[in-house]
């Protein structure tokens, strides 16, 4: 009867991991991960439970060790670059020429991309990036494994000019551009760019930006009455 069980038991395991090497989302791989550790420890209980029984009976091969659950590691350092025809996303990871190429997955949308590298040096890596600066032809992109880099080539849709790789970036960086009034006084662009310099400054840029207001002022003020 317990040999039953244990087969049964070793049968769930074996799908289970299965399941394990397809699936890509985190929140499934998760479930997964508690479920063959159930799996595992119900099997290692038997187990026990029979070797206390009968010293004579030895275990069932069949049983494989339990398996710790992989830590994933979410990538957050990368390069990119552009062609007239794509985006390449440059990602660094050491020694991924030497796992299974099917371990290196990727997903793509018409606005966004997902990574997914499985067990590297015994993690799991994982990169997304949501919300695309433009539109991409996700059947036209692809990835390639190089010597401890993955490279991604994202097909653009229109072959225009990304200034930046993400929305969100795009409206980061240009909350923070001074405006600029091209159709006033030509020095107000420089008033604003001094304005934000003072205003983000510590104390010692202020001084030194006070001191030059001064200064100039002197000078102007100065060149006024020889005038």
């Amino acid at each position: 009867m317990f040999f039953f069980f244990s087969t049964q038991l070793q049968n769930d395991l074996e799908e289970v991991k299965q399941f394990l090497e397809k699936a890509t989302r985190k929140r499934v791989r998760d479930v997964l991960f508690v479920e063959q550790r159930k799996l595992e420890t119900e099997i290692a209980n038997k187990q026990q439970q029979q070797t206390g029984e009968s010293m004579e009976v030895s275990k069932p091969s069949a049983i494989v060790p339990p398996m710790s659950s992989m830590y994933t590691v979410k990538i957050s350092n990368y390069g990119w670059d552009q062609s007239d025809k794509f985006v390449k996303i440059y990602i660094t990871l050491k020694d991924i020429q030497n796992i299974p190429a099917d371990n290196v997955q990727v997903q793509f949308t018409e606005r966004s991309f997902e990574l997914l590298v499985k067990d590297l040096n015994g993690k799991n890596h994982t990169m997304t990036v949501n919300n695309l600066l433009k539109p991409i032809a996700p059947e036209n992109s692809s990835r390639k494994v190089k010597t401890d880099t993955v490279l991604l080539m994202l097909r653009k849709k229109s072959e225009s000019k990304w200034e930046y790789l993400t929305q969100v970036e795009k409206q980061t960086k240009e909350k923070d551009k001074p405006p600029m009034d091209t159709d006033g006084d030509p020095s107000a662009g420089l008033m604003n760019v001094l304005k934000k310099i003072y205003d983000d400054g510590d104390d010692e840029m202020k001084r030194t930006l006070n001191k030059a207001w001064v200064e100039s002022r002197e000078k102007q003020m100065k060149g006024d009455m020889d005038f």
